[in-house]
């Protein structure tokens, strides 16, 4: 977890996507802190300066483009400490620009679509940013109730949700033998990598592991204090289930999504206090990953959600 006073250095990254869905990314030259790593382009805010001025300015100096700030959205912020340096990485996403990019300060650029972009050649803050713009607004997570006899049932289920768009889906079936979980998941991993869709086993990491491209891992808040590293390559996506800013800050070094709860009340945990949006944003936004709002949730409260820091709202009963 990172402070996000005005201590920090205030830094804008333009996330700039052209009309094949691709990303620009830039080198960082020879010389320079985290030299070879690829990144958003951007700068840090000069003295005075507002957020999205310094966005265009460095986006004008480092490629020779021209962005309107009222062309961009929101994309996440990213609090983030590198040693006793802290910055506060504030990305916006950009899909129209004047002029073509260019390497203005020496650096190297290319395109690249977002899901095929190898994380570990990222400057550390700036993989979130690349999480985030990979990731759904939805988050979806099958009902804990489903008997083992309905695998046929829920294949279909969730092979039609990764149809309608969803692109995030959480297999939590405890009442199934895990290896019935996991042949679920073989028998859907072809389609989670046509639709460019993550699929998570709850808990089970050595199945994810096995099963390698498109199945990732969701962690439960007490497999977090058992963890000392990662536990699957970055081409694997890990979420972790948080309830407190310690959990939070564990999952930073772990996981590259966070789901946060209970927003608000729910039936499963009824002597739960919920953290409610104020709660909530002060927490997503002290964290340096795309947080989902988790808890009371549904699609329609997607919108509020976002306006509160949030990466989007998971959920079970009405996701399906």
């Amino acid at each position: 977890m990172s402070d996000t006073s005005g201590n920090m250095l205030h830094v804008m990254a333009g996330v700039l996507c052209d009309t094949q869905g691709r990303v620009l990314l830039a080198q960082r030259p020879a010389g320079k802190h985290l030299a070879g790593f690829w990144e958003f382009p951007g700068g840090k805010l000069e003295p005075g300066e507002a957020p999205r001025l310094a966005l265009v300015r460095e986006l004008r100096e480092e490629l020779g483009v021209l962005i309107k700030p009222q062309d961009g959205v929101p994309l996440v912020r990213i609090p983030w400490h590198y040693g006793e340096r802290g910055l506060l990485l504030d990305a916006w996403q950009f899909t129209h620009w004047q002029g073509t990019p260019a390497p203005l300060e020496g650096q190297a650029l290319r395109w690249q679509l977002p899901w095929e972009v190898d994380l570990a050649t990222l400057a550390p803050a700036d993989r979130p940013i690349l999480q985030a713009l990979r990731l759904p607004v939805i988050y979806a997570i099958t009902p804990a109730d489903v008997p083992p006899e309905h695998a046929d049932m829920w294949y279909v289920r969730i092979a039609e949700a990764m149809e309608r768009g969803v692109r995030l889906i959480q297999l939590r079936f405890p009442l199934w033998p895990i290896e019935h979980v996991r042949a679920l998941a073989a028998r859907l991993q072809p389609l989670a990598l046509h639709h460019q869709a993550n699929l998570l086993l709850n808990r089970d990491i050595d199945g994810a592991r096995q099963l390698g491209a498109g199945i990732g891992v969701h962690l439960k808040s007490a497999q977090l204090d058992e963890l000392l590293e990662r536990p699957l390559p970055w081409s694997q996506l890990i979420s972790a289930s948080c309830h407190d800013a310690a959990q939070l800050c564990v999952s930073v070094h772990l996981a590259d999504v966070a789901t946060l709860s209970p927003v608000g009340p729910t039936a499963s945990h009824p002597g739960t206090p919920a953290l409610g949006w104020s709660r909530f944003q002060a927490l997503a936004q002290a964290t340096p990953l795309p947080v989902y709002a988790l808890g009371g949730m549904a699609p329609a409260l997607a919108d509020e959600a976002r306006k509160h820091g949030a990466q989007g709202v998971a959920g079970i009963g009405s996701f399906w």
